[in-house]
């Protein structure tokens, strides 16, 4: 709809989710009795249910083109490869090697750090925050085993350490949105970026290091063995991706060098590595579905006005250069939180952010950095966001999402960074 200051009845949809999903859970203290896909599913009917002067016809041509948008096509085809590696991996002793490596040469204090700084290097070496979620959360759940009641800080090491590299990657659809939004070149987003993403992180780690929670008095029982070439997918994905390798040609290779390993050491035959990979992306296929569907919710939202809304609301308010920054972190935060999806929340402001930072005289670098990491943020703590979702599933339920986000020092930390950066590092 041409209507610059947007509609707020076309935000119905979302609060109906909200309601439906968020209250209904909380009310009966029980956040799997609504499964996220219905919720989405009764948003998506309001929103076709809204506005009845507009055709049905055009709400579904909408609603189908966003549902197939290039980004989140792409999101659920790694999604698919994703899983399909985790499940390989872990069929052909991966996880189990990788636990037991740890558990051989760290003392426990040091593997809930450990395992945030693997999450930080893998996911800013594939660049998909999810992709690394569902690689590391099977070793979260196996530390678990050894060492039980540590599933929820563990969890939240691997999501945190994977928010780390969602908006510093050279190949992370974030950072390729950012920068291509603000017309401003990778590398020089990310010298700003990293400044701003480096001290959490070493905060995070220094947390997770002497907490507490997991201490070297911690007796774990037994032998641990474990063969290193078993270990060496994960340490093939992560050398490919830093290579500068596309994303899925770095899962795809991942799973046939993790297949030929499997088979070699007589750890999987060729119908057990191929029921493997399809039992991984069966896994994913809620989830992918859930995206799909969020897509289509939101294409007609933004049709309807209920974007445009939000913009013109927080854009009005800005009258100086760190006022302009401060809108696009809260537009960034608002959206983001609206429609739990970062890439499209940056496609989404980052015009917008573009024409405040022209307006304002804001360096295209400060605004790249902004949207990146307060999407990060923000994303990295809704608890219907995809990368919590995943954990959670991965976990088979054992643990909430708001037990996970209580040990995500990470996304906490980085969104304070942020501010610090609006309104300390000028120049």
């Amino acid at each position: 709809m041409e209507n610059n200051k947007g509609r707020l009845g076309a935000l119905l949809p979302l609060f109906v989710f909200l309601v439906v999903y968020l209250f209904t859970s909380i009310a009966l203290n029980d956040f799997y009795k609504m499964p996220v896909l219905v919720a989405f599913l009764l948003s998506a009917v309001v929103a076709f249910i809204q506005y009845p002067s507009i055709p049905f016809s055009k709400k579904v041509d909408e609603f189908s083109h966003h549902m197939g948008d290039a980004n989140i096509m792409l999101m659920c085809f790694i999604f698919l490869l994703a899983g399909a590696f985790a499940a390989i991996s872990k069929s052909m002793g991966a996880v189990e090697s990788t636990v037991n490596f740890a558990l051989t040469y760290l003392s426990p204090s040091l593997i809930i750090a450990g395992l945030f700084l693997i999450a930080c290097f893998i996911s800013i070496s594939l660049g998909t925050s999810v992709g690394t979620v569902v690689a590391l959360s099977p070793i979260a759940v196996g530390f678990n085993e050894s060492m039980p009641g540590v599933l929820a800080i563990a969890l939240g090491a691997v999501v945190g350490g994977a928010m780390f590299g969602d908006n510093l990657s050279m190949i992370s659809d974030t950072t390729i949105a950012a920068t291509r939004t603000q017309n401003v070149e990778m590398r020089d987003k990310f010298k700003v970026n990293f400044w701003i993403a480096l001290p959490p992180s070493i905060i995070t780690f220094l947390i997770y290091a002497f907490s507490g929670t997991v201490t070297d008095a911690v007796v774990i029982a037994g032998e641990h063995p474990y063969s290193f070439i078993k270990i060496v997918p994960y340490v093939f994905v992560l050398v490919a991706a830093l290579t500068g390798l596309n994303v899925i040609w770095v899962l795809l290779s991942g799973i046939a060098l993790t297949a030929i390993i499997g088979m070699t050491t007589g750890s999987l035959d060729g119908w057990q590595a191929i029921s493997s990979a399809n039992a991984g992306m069966a896994s994913m296929f809620e989830l992918s579905i859930t995206c799909i569907l969020i897509g289509g919710i939101v294409g007609l939202i933004r049709y309807q006005g209920g974007i445009d809304f939000i913009l013109y609301h927080v854009s009005r308010l800005i009258k100086t250069k760190r006022g302009g920054e401060l809108g696009i972190a809260s537009l960034t935060a608002l959206v983001n939180a609206a429609i739990a999806n970062n890439t499209i929340t940056i496609l989404i402001v980052g015009p917008l952010a573009k024409t405040i930072a022209d307006k304002n005289e804001i360096d295209g670098k400060r605004s790249a950095s902004i949207l990146d990491t307060i999407s990060c943020f923000v994303q990295g703590l809704l608890p219907y966001g995809a990368q919590l979702l995943a954990a959670v599933a991965i976990a088979q339920q054992k643990v909430t999402a708001f037990e996970i986000i209580g040990y995500m020092y990470y996304p906490f930390l980085l969104g304070i960074a942020t501010l610090v950066f609006i309104f300390l590092k000028r120049k």
